[in-house]
C-alpha cells in the first residue's frame, strides 16, 4: 500500500464522512492537477509547473505518501527556480505513477 490514512484518521477523530470527503476531493482534484502539470511540462510553463506541483504536494502529504510528496516538492522547487525542464521531466513519471497507483487503490479500497 502506497498510502496510509494516519494523518486523516487523526484529523477525523472517527468521522467517516470526513475521511470519505477527503478521499473524494483527492480523487476529483489530484488527477486533474496531474494532467495540468503534464501539459505545463509540455508547454515548458515553469509558473504552471510550480503552481500545480505546489497544489498536489499537500494532498499527497495528507495521504502519507512521503516519497510522492518529496517528488512533488522537487518538481515544485525546480519549477520555481526555472531549472532545466529535462530535469523536471525526468522525475515527473515517478509522481505520475504513484498518483495513478493511489487513485486505483483508493477506488478499490473505498468502493468508488
Amino acid at each position: 500500500m502506497i498510502y496510509n490514512l494516519d494523518k486523516i484518521n487523526e484529523m477525523a477523530e472517527g468521522d467517516m464522512d470526513f475521511i470519505n470527503s477527503v478521499i473524494s476531493v483527492f480523487l476529483d482534484e489530484v488527477p486533474q492537477d496531474l494532467e495540468g502539470l503534464e501539459a505545463a511540462l509540455g508547454q515548458q510553463n515553469y509558473e504552471q509547473v510550480y503552481q500545480l506541483a505546489h497544489k498536489i504536494k499537500p494532498n499527497v502529504d495528507l495521504l502519507g505518501m512521503e516519497q510522492t510528496r518529496a517528488v512533488a516538492l522537487q518538481i515544485e522547487t525546480l519549477g520555481k527556480n526555472e531549472a532545466n525542464m529535462n530535469e523536471i521531466q525526468a522525475v515527473f513519471p515517478v509522481l505520475k505513477k504513484d498518483i495513478h497507483q493511489v487513485v486505483s487503490e483508493l477506488k478499490k479500497d473505498f468502493n468508488l
